[in-house]
């Protein structure tokens, strides 16, 4: 029988307000821009090699090369209002 919160739940609820204070100040635009640039610097690396397997995953894209390195792709889908890179 429970007769009140867990030892430690207050300061699990005060640093769940502090990150869900942080999220409010997330960029989309920025982390888009981020998640090109880190994709552009996975295509490069691939130049020159040749692909095995892509596969489409829920939450990625899986590309494998016929040296056996796996490249995963994870991303924003959509377009930001603002100019791209």
């Amino acid at each position: 029988m429970s007769k009140g919160p867990e030892p430690g739940a207050a300061g699990a609820i005060e640093d769940l307000e502090r990150l869900l204070a942080n999220l409010e100040a997330i960029d989309p635009d920025a982390l888009r821009e981020e998640e090109f640039a880190e994709t552009q610097l996975m295509l490069d690396q691939l130049v020159g090699k040749t692909i095995k397997r892509a596969t489409i995953e829920p939450k990625r894209i899986v590309v494998e090369t016929t040296d056996g390195n796996r490249y995963f792709f994870y991303g924003f889908i959509g377009e930001s209002d603002g100019p791209g890179p």
